[in-house]
């Protein structure tokens, strides 16, 4: 039922019991399933009439909905049974057993057996067990006790154990408010009109005995008119109530433990009657304008006289209704639709999360288990962490059974918290997994946490009292909040299905979860363990995914039916109603569909082997991509925080980066940097003037950042692909300030060395070499051309120099080095000579110097000119 029919419920319930329609009460609250009478389930518990007390039950739960349900049944039938057994009725004794205990032999049958057995005893009692059962009235009494317990305790009657609190006869007082109001429609009210009938809105005659507009019919029950019509002041002892002016997320579906009723908030929104200010919550969201209202449907003359007569009196404040802030104009050209780059991941990816901060940082997980930090900006796989047990004594024998006899698990969510300084993953059996990251090219494992029975279906993080805490929702039908120590913090118990995605929100301070389950439920709940506040069955009555706008403004879900039917849409939360459903899906999808939102703008989900995006507030598809192709049927997708990159995924296991201009700019401006960065820890100077011959190169082409833009050189990284492995990763500016600095210049003595290298033949005149670089091993030489090609000579550490090549391009060299030589030397002695004339002595002794000196030169000397030199000297 919808709220409105909720609290309608109450409303006739207290009317119902007011007028002492006591049989009507009591089927219309097991009809309803709104509120369980703990005294009137009693007053039959004691009397023993207990196919009545399971009719009653049956309203609100059945044997095989949970264990309090199911415990709750066994006790009254058993007492059943005993009293059978105590009257001496065998056979009343045998049809309970067979007809109604019977269930229970295949929950538990060595109790089922030990039952039967007290037909053949002939006093129950001698059973030690039982030996303490009194008379009958002590043992309902005692048996009521415990029936009371799991009432309290099970979660199908929490909220509908206690009557809202309304004043008396307050179903009348509304008819009586809902008749003032629609006096004041009337173009010629009268003093004392005489009302004859609710079942039409009233309307005073005009005076010349026209026939006044046909009213609207009202939506409310006929009950007892009052004798009189009550005049527009009759209600005065009600203080007048200011309607709240601050939305709330859960007003309107959380109000009473449901979602609210738009009755008082009308009345306080568009009516000048004081209202009681018990019946409007702190926690009501300001509803919708006054036009939504069907009592005030009336010609528009009728409707400008009302408008005077609310602007003149001034008993209640007007609800300001929340204007939608102006968006910045935008185009289709803002969308992320152009490919950036494509990456390899190696095995089929089922997650993505882009980090809150560092905008091209992408965690990734994966069908085999595995997980990866990827920094989108330099294509570069910045860390691979495969799927192992961290601690398997801490893991249950259940979880250690499956692993025994299933090996294969695979991530189902990756997320980062909001601080950026954790990742969690959640896998496909039991586990979730929590990582710290503290800017590194690393992840530090930090916590695991045998969390649920079979799968953990979604994970997410929250703040509730302001402490970060982990939220996951399994196949065990079970909610959990987890702190960072691993404590169990909270427990939801609810759904009937295994739960399949969880949203945790926070609206001013209240903070809550929304779940849904693979039947199609949406529940939600407050952080206080007393149960659901909220459930709605989602479009498609199957796998459904909840997300917020950027600013929490707006919810969302989208989903698919079993039939293959897929839905997009937007909740209205003050009624928890659909507000709009988007349209553009066009084939039956064999899985769920999955979506994202952007900019408090854009919404996206990838469907029929395209990436598809709406406007939010256009229920029509905007455009479509698909990305150059290669995108699997139900592509999963996620955009960055700033809205200008989207991650998404291909058939061939790997991912693709889609960019609109500002997403475009900003990767450049990354791979300009990284590859400033990469030149200067590996500037070297290469001689213009060496002639080299050809040897077979190694080419590595990178492929550009944007195919239609001019081309830059783009660093190389290691993990890109299993073609560019042997390019190793360019050094940080942090690396190289504290590591050794293998790239500075030393003296080469050794002609092995040195290595040959050609530049391939080609007429195009644009091609041509814009630098070289070594990369930082050592062994390869890197060419970037003019064109935004990338090509890569590479040789091993044992390779040997071919013979000849060497020499012939170190000859010039040489032979400088042999005149600057005999230039020095030639200096050196007539220097020595003009400053020591005379003194031979000095003379012979620099001669025997320079001839030690050239001696140790000798092998870099030509043989003639070495032997000159030496007989010079």
């Amino acid at each position: 039922m919808s709220s409105l029919s909720r609290e309608l419920v109450f409303l006739i319930l207290q009317f119902l019991d007011e007028e002492k329609f006591k049989e009507s009460v009591h089927r219309l609250e097991q009809e309803s399933g709104f509120f369980f009478n703990m005294k009137y389930f009693e007053e039959k518990a004691l009397a023993g009439e207990w196919d009545e007390i399971e009719k009653y039950l049956s309203g609100f739960t059945k044997v095989d909905d949970n264990r309090y349900s199911m415990k709750i049944f066994f006790e009254i039938r058993k007492q059943k049974y005993l009293e059978a057994l105590d009257r001496h009725d065998r056979a009343k004794a045998v049809e309970i057993l067979v007809k109604d205990l019977k269930v229970f032999s295949t929950f538990n049958e060595e109790l089922f057996k030990e039952i039967t057995q007290l037909l053949t005893l002939e006093n129950f009692r001698e059973n030690e067990q039982l030996s303490k059962y009194g008379d009958t009235r002590s043992a309902r009494t005692i048996m009521l006790v415990e029936l009371k317990k799991l009432i309290e305790a099970n979660p199908l009657f929490r909220d509908k154990l206690v009557f809202p609190s309304l004043k008396t006869s307050r179903l009348r007082t509304l008819i009586n408010q809902s008749l003032n109001w629609q006096h004041q429609l009337c173009k010629n009210p009268r003093p004392n009109p005489d009302i004859k009938t609710l079942f039409v809105d009233h309307s005073c005659s005009p005076p010349n005995g026209a026939r006044a507009p046909t009213p609207v019919t009202l939506p409310v029950a006929a009950v007892a008119k009052p004798a009189t019509y009550a005049p527009l002041g009759a209600h005065a002892p009600f203080p007048p109530a200011v309607a709240a002016a601050n939305a709330n997320a859960l007003a309107g579906w959380m109000m009473n433990a449901n979602p609210s009723s738009s009755i008082q908030s009308s009345v306080v929104a568009a009516s000048s009657l004081p209202v009681q200010p018990n019946q409007v919550s702190v926690l009501k969201h300001p509803r919708a304008p006054s036009n939504t209202l069907g009592m005030i449907d009336y010609p528009s003359s009728d409707h400008e006289q009302l408008k005077k007569r609310l602007r003149a009196s001034q008993s209640v404040d007007e609800a300001t209704y929340p204007v939608p802030s102006q968006q910045a104009t935008w185009s289709l050209d803002d969308l992320p639709r152009a490919v950036a780059c494509t990456m390899h991941q190696g095995s089929s990816v089922v997650s993505m999360d882009f980090h809150p901060f560092h905008h091209t940082l992408l965690v990734v997980g994966c069908g085999d288990g595995e997980i990866t930090l990827w920094d989108v900006g330099l294509r570069e796989r910045l860390v691979s962490k495969p799927f192992k047990i961290w601690d398997m004594s801490n893991c249950s024998m259940m979880l250690q059974a499956a692993i025994v006899k299933d090996s294969s698990i695979s991530v189902s969510r990756v997320a980062w918290s909001p601080d950026g300084n954790f990742i969690g993953v959640a896998f496909t059996k039991h586990l979730i997994h929590l990582y710290t990251y503290q800017g590194s090219n690393d992840l530090c494992q930090s916590l695991e946490i045998d969390a649920h029975v079979g799968g953990v279906n979604d994970l997410a993080f929250s703040y509730p009292n302001k402490q970060l805490c982990i939220v996951t929702c399994g196949d065990d039908k079970l909610i959990r909040v987890w702190d960072l120590s691993g404590r169990k913090l909270f427990q939801f118990e609810g759904h009937e299905a295994p739960v399949y995605s969880v949203c945790p929100h926070q609206k001013e301070n209240i903070h809550f979860i929304f779940s849904t389950a693979v039947d199609g439920k949406i529940k939600a709940w407050l952080y206080d363990n007393v149960g659901s506040r909220v459930d709605y069955d989602a479009p498609g009555l199957w796998c459904t995914t909840m997300l917020y706008s950027a600013d929490g403004s707006r919810l969302f879900s989208c989903g698919t039916s079993k039939e293959g039917d897929s839905y997009l849409v937007e909740w209205n939360e003050s009624e928890g109603a659909l507000k709009r459903t988007y349209i553009g899906f066009r084939k039956k999808s064999a899985g769920v569909v999955q979506f994202d939102t952007t900019r408090n703008r854009i919404l996206a989900a990838g469907e029929d082997n395209q990436i598809k995006f709406w406007d939010m507030d256009n229920v029509n598809m905007l455009t479509s991509t698909e990305a150059e192709g290669g995108l699997p049927s139900l592509p999963r997708l996620r955009f960055n925080k700033e809205g200008n990159l989207l991650v998404v995924t291909t058939a061939d296991q790997g991912i693709k980066i889609l960019a609109n201009a500002d997403g475009l700019r900003a990767l450049r401006a990354i791979e300009t940097r990284a590859y400033e960065t990469s030149r200067a820890s590996t500037e070297m100077k290469v001689p213009g003037s060496a002639v080299v011959t050809t040897i077979t190169p190694v080419l590595s082409k990178a492929e550009r950042v944007d195919r239609s833009s001019p081309a830059r050189p783009s660093t190389i990284l290691n993990g890109a692909d299993s073609a560019a492995r042997g390019i190793e990763k360019p050094r940080n500016l942090e690396d190289i300030s504290d590591k050794t600095k293998p790239w500075e210049l030393t003296e080469i003595v050794d002609p092995l060395q040195c290595r040959v290298v050609a530049m391939p033949e080609s007429t195009d005149s644009a091609s041509k070499v814009a630098r070289l670089l070594y990369t930082n091993s050592g062994i390869g030489i890197l060419a970037l051309w003019s064109n935004g090609v990338q090509k890569l000579w590479k040789w091993n550490r044992t390779e040997q120099n071919p013979s000849g090549k060497v020499r012939g391009l170190y000859s010039q060299i040489r032979t400088c080095a042999c005149i600057h030589l005999i230039i020095f030397i030639f200096v050196m002695c007539m220097s020595v000579f003009w400053l020591t004339f005379n003194i031979w002595s000095k003379v012979l002794l620099l001669r025997f110097l320079a001839y030690l000196w050239v001696q140790r030169q000798l092998p870099l000397l030509p043989h003639n000119t070495g032997n000159q030199a030496m007989v010079f000297l």
